[in-house]
């Protein structure tokens, strides 16, 4: 059997990779526009994510979220494939996990079947209000120092977790210093 030998030059390395990690768009998608998916999908490219994963939650989930009343599942669902086909962007990918649970997902179980399924590391795209919503679980703390967040936009008011992990969220859009 005879094998092919490759030399390399002393002391190479190989390139580093440009695209690491996954931005995660976790939220209902019952009042995002199109322009907000298009902001989300700029900002994953900007920063070089490997993946945008767009995760809509189930009915349940929203309701014991937030209690607000949204469209069914696979309605939202379908808004997001049709959006996902007009953009023609290979990085983009629907999670689909809420709709084959078809019953109230918590956070928690979200991000481990996302930390299992993705590549690392991890920075979630919320608005001001989900940023919110989030650092008032008490497993906040925990996970906040396994991943990033991301807002869409600056927050008028901040929860007090928030507030404590500044150093561990930023706006998109807003310039970073590196």
């Amino acid at each position: 059997m005879k094998r092919d030998i490759q030399h390399v030059p002393y002391g190479y390395e190989p390139p580093a990779k440009e695209r690491k990690g996954t931005l995660i768009f976790y939220d209902s998608f019952e009042h995002i526009t199109d322009y907000e998916l298009e902001a989300a999908a700029n900002t994953a490219a900007e920063r070089k994510f490997t993946k945008l994963v767009l995760y809509p939650l189930h009915e349940e989930t929203v309701r014991r979220m937030s209690k607000e009343p949204v469209r069914s599942y696979y309605k939202r669902e379908d808004r997001l494939h049709e959006w996902k086909r007009d953009q023609g962007r290979s990085f983009i990918t629907i999670e689909t996990l809420e709709g084959k649970r078809k019953k109230y997902t918590p956070l928690d179980t979200a991000l481990r079947h996302i930390s299992d399924v993705y590549p690392p590391p991890y920075f979630l795209y919320l608005t001001p209000e989900t940023a919110n919503l989030f650092a008032s679980y008490s497993s906040f703390e925990e996970w906040i120092v396994k991943l990033r967040l991301i807002l869409s936009a600056e927050p008028q008011q901040l929860h007090p977790r928030l507030v404590k992990f500044s150093h561990r969220w930023d706006v998109a859009g807003a310039v970073r210093e590196e």
